[in-house]
């Protein structure tokens, strides 16, 4: 596997950003040159997105953890505080049962600890299927805008497009073999029951992609939980300064 292209901010604690489907580390801009200051930000783009490509079009989110830990290692990430978006959740998660407490502290933004259901299985296999046959950015134009609140997609259309343009920035090899990782991933709901550290899940009430009462429904298992009204899957987004203070406030307790 090709090695993980990042970028971090900052000197402290580490802090390791990851990002979801259809973005790259580039999404955690604004919130790494906040949270500076305080942290050393790190922000990967995973294998297969962007700078860090992959040869096929399949991988297992544990092959992933795999190979984050190994990059951890060679640039010096001990004991990191580790958040992830959506898919980026998914793989926090499989760094948790690879790492358990060499990890300080976990958070899920926008995502969960359970597996896909068969309903969502069949959309995993209906975004490969429409992968391969129009491409990676005849997708991402159609995946980005529905991940954002409805009532709020006027009010923020720079940022979708913006949005759209890093998404833009993924692999064709790289969106399938995520497609079909997230569809083949396990429940970890029991990881987190043992992990012993902090457990931060933020979700949102507008969420489509991860519903409200899935996040509610695990909600008793994470030691901070918080729902953000209104709001769709890109709270980052939708609710900037709300979700950065969460996120600085989580990780400064964590310490």
């Amino acid at each position: 596997m090709s090695g993980i292209h990042f970028f971090e901010r900052g000197k402290g604690y580490p802090l390791v950003l990851i990002h979801g489907f259809c973005e790259t580390g580039n999404m955690w801009a604004d919130f790494a040159e906040a949270l500076s200051n305080e942290f050393r930000v790190i922000c990967p783009d995973l294998p297969g997105i962007a700078n860090s490509p992959i040869s096929e079009d399949q991988i297992t989110l544990e092959e992933v953890a795999v190979s984050l830990e190994d990059w951890m290692k060679v640039n010096q990430i001990e004991n990191p505080i580790v958040i992830g978006h959506s898919l980026g959740g998914y793989v926090s998660l499989a760094l948790l049962e690879l790492m358990g407490n060499r990890i300080k502290a976990i958070g899920l933004f926008h995502s969960t600890a359970f597996a896909d259901d068969g309903e969502k299985k069949e959309m995993r296999n209906r975004t490969i299927t429409f992968l391969r046959k129009y491409g990676v950015e005849k997708f991402v134009t159609s995946f980005v805008p529905p991940l954002f609140s409805e009532n709020r997609r006027a009010e923020l259309s720079k940022e979708i497009e913006l949005a759209i343009e890093d998404g833009k920035r993924s692999t064709l090899n790289g969106l399938i073999a995520y497609a079909g990782a997230m569809r083949d991933r396990k429940e970890r709901l029991d990881i987190l029951k043992l992990y012993s550290g902090p457990k931060l899940l933020i979700a949102g009430t507008e969420d489509a992609a991860v519903k409200i009462e899935s996040s509610r429904a695990q909600k008793d298992v994470f030691s901070h939980y918080y729902e953000l009204q209104g709001v769709g899957h890109m709270g980052m987004v939708e609710s900037k300064e709300e979700t950065l203070e969460l996120i600085r406030a989580f990780a400064l307790e964590s310490l």
